[in-house]
């Protein structure tokens, strides 16, 4: 049983909605949404949304509300992370 925060469900629903609009027109597989690591620059990466169950990826979600909220006009979502860091984090299970 976990705790349910507002906003991690907030950019949930935005997620599933901007899924559910274009997802197909920008190269997009089904069950996957697309992301922005950037600190530096910004580089797409697609990912399936069974990472939004993962801790470490709530954390990153957390982050990116806090520096961009999620009124932003990109087509994914961004993620102020480094790539490595990025690419470390969806590379190892927790346990989810």
């Amino acid at each position: 049983m976990g705790i349910r925060l507002p906003a991690i469900s907030q950019g949930k629903q935005i997620l599933k909605q901007s899924l559910h609009s274009n997802s197909s027109e920008i190269g997009i597989p089904k069950g996957c949404l697309a992301v922005y690591v950037r600190k530096t620059q910004k580089k797409r990466s697609v990912v399936p949304i069974s990472y939004l169950r993962r801790p470490s990826f709530q954390d990153l979600l957390r982050k990116a509300e806090e520096e961009f909220g999620f009124g932003h006009p990109m087509e994914g979502l961004p993620i102020p992370c480094r790539e490595d860091i990025f690419i470390k984090l969806t590379s190892h299970s927790d346990g989810s």
